[in-house]
């Protein structure tokens, strides 16, 4: 039960395990797993649902787009001269 025998324990098994086989675990690219409280984790959820909703409205309006055949184009008018309204004047 004492630390050091587990960590002795814990090599000696590693030792085998090297023994038996040549797979390695693949190299840890991510920090490990950390405890959240309830508000962290909700606002988490809260903030993946939204963004899983905005994509899925994409989608439908990408699809829909598709389906009925309309060109989506962005919409400036304060760059189009082509869109500015002539003024009209009165001759009298």
């Amino acid at each position: 039960g004492s630390p050091i025998a587990a960590e002795e324990r814990r090599l000696r098994d590693k030792k085998h395990l090297n023994d038996i086989t040549a797979a390695q675990l693949p190299p840890l690219h991510h920090s490990p797993a950390k405890l959240l409280s309830i508000e962290e984790s909700i606002a988490i959820q809260i903030q993946h649902k939204e963004a899983y909703e905005e994509m899925q409205a994409k989608l439908a309006a990408q699809k829909l787009a598709e389906r009925l055949d309309i060109k989506m184009l962005k919409f400036e008018p304060e760059e189009e001269p082509s869109m500015q309204y002539r003024e009209v004047r009165d001759e009298d």
